[in-house]
């Protein structure tokens, strides 16, 4: 089985080695639901440089079998679902990103399932923060700065990695965002946002992160390199005058 380990990144191949699955039925009398049990899974990261444990547990469904053992299904129906470590699914990013910025993502993706609307109202803060930062743009609503990066790229001023449909994604946030920034008018009024719609909003997140600031970094480096070499050869030249 193919895995990436969420604490490093890293690609790698599971092995009997590094993977275990145990299930656990609970000897109890039956609740509401039927017998129950635990399944829970560890991946530990083959990358010498990280070592770390994945661990996921579920709540699952079972039944009790001739010898009046609980057990589990081999595929049981799992009634809750977490994972443990680490306690968010955030990618790793470099420290050339913000912190504040890094720190609203990854809380962004610790709540995505306790509070998916919580998770939004923080994914819609840290796109705000991404466009104080990156572009300059300051103004006192989220609105008016997405309306000031729109004009930037109408002139063709906005910062390198910035694209009209990045932005245009960046107003459906504000928006989604809105719900859980601003109250509504009729306070009876309940838009939910689910935890595979929080989910789409932290991944906009992670390609801004790499099209903004990784895409820019790996630039500069790159211009660094040629002016290294640039250097060089003109000592050289120096030298052998």
């Amino acid at each position: 089985m193919k895995w990436k380990c969420p604490y490093c990144s890293h690609a790698q191949v599971v092995t009997q080695q590094n993977f275990s699955h145990k299930q656990v039925g609970f000897d109890t009398i039956e609740a509401d639901v039927g017998h129950l049990g635990i399944d829970a899974v560890a991946i530990v990261c083959v990358n010498p440089d990280c070592g770390k444990a994945a661990i996921n547990l579920s709540v699952c469904t079972a039944y009790k079998d001739h010898y009046g053992q609980v057990c589990l299904r081999s595929e049981p129906d799992k009634l809750l679902s977490r994972r443990l470590m680490p306690d968010h699914s955030a990618h790793p990013q470099p420290d050339y990103i913000p912190a504040p910025l890094v720190e609203d993502y990854i809380e962004a993706c610790k709540i995505k399932d306790l509070s998916p609307k919580a998770s939004a109202t923080l994914a819609r803060r840290c796109l705000q923060g991404m466009i104080r930062d990156f572009c300059g743009i300051s103004k006192p609503t989220l609105f008016k700065e997405i309306e000031a990066l729109k004009k930037l790229l109408d002139e063709s001023n906005a910062p390198k990695g910035v694209s009209a449909d990045s932005v245009e994604a960046i107003d459906h946030i504000r928006q989604i965002g809105n719900i859980g920034a601003h109250m509504e008018k009729d306070i009876n009024v309940i838009i939910d946002v689910d935890p595979e719609e929080a989910q789409v909003l932290i991944e906009l997140i992670e390609t801004l992160f790499e099209e903004w600031y990784v895409a820019r970094h790996k630039r500069e480096e790159r211009f660094a390199r040629v002016k290294t070499i640039a250097d060089e050869k003109a000592a050289q030249k120096l030298v052998s005058q």
